[in-house]
C-alpha cells in the first residue's frame, strides 16, 4: 500500500468541483509517524514524536477551521478493530466540519495553513481524508 499523506490532481479536482453546496464533514484516519521528521532547522524542538508534531499542526489549524466557521465535531483513539482488517491500525479518527467545500478548499491556500503544514507533514505517516454530506440516513 503506497502511503499518501495529499491529494492526487484529480481528487483534489474532483472534491473541489463538486457541486453540491452546503456543509461538508471531512473523516480524519490518521496514522503517525513514530518519532517526526522536520527538516534540519525547520523547526525550534524537532524531537518530538509523531503524534507531537502533529498536535502542533491541529492545535493551529483547529483555530484556523474555527475562523472559517467550521468545527471538529469528534475525535478518538482506535483501540480494537471488531470487523475488517486490522493491518492498519490507525492512531487517531476525526471529524471536522467545515461551512461548505469552499471554505475547506481556500484554508489550503492561507499562509497561516501552510505555515501550520510543516507540522503535519513531520508527525503523519499517512492517512485517508473522507469528504462527507451530513445527514445520512443507514441509521434513521
Amino acid at each position: 500500500m503506497a502511503k499518501k499523506r495529499r491529494p492526487t490532481a484529480a481528487q483534489f479536482r474532483e472534491l473541489s468541483d463538486h457541486p453540491r453546496k452546503g456543509p461538508i464533514q471531512m473523516i480524519n484516519l490518521l496514522k503517525f509517524r513514530d518519532r517526526a521528521q522536520y527538516n534540519d532547522g525547520e523547526v525550534e524542538n524537532s524531537d518530538v514524536s509523531g503524534r507531537e508534531a502533529y498536535g502542533r499542526y491541529g492545535k493551529l489549524v483547529g483555530e484556523i477551521v474555527a475562523g472559517l466557521g467550521g468545527c471538529v465535531i469528534w475525535s478518538g483513539t482506535p483501540e480494537v478493530v471488531a470487523v475488517g482488517d486490522d493491518g492498519d491500525l490507525w492512531d487517531e479518527v476525526a471529524i471536522v466540519e467545515y461551512p461548505s467545500r469552499e471554505a475547506f478548499v481556500a484554508m489550503l491556500s492561507m499562509p497561516e495553513y501552510r505555515a501550520a503544514h510543516v507540522h503535519r507533514e513531520a508527525g503523519l505517516d499517512h492517512q485517508k481524508l473522507i469528504e462527507c454530506r451530513p445527514g445520512g440516513d443507514a441509521f434513521s
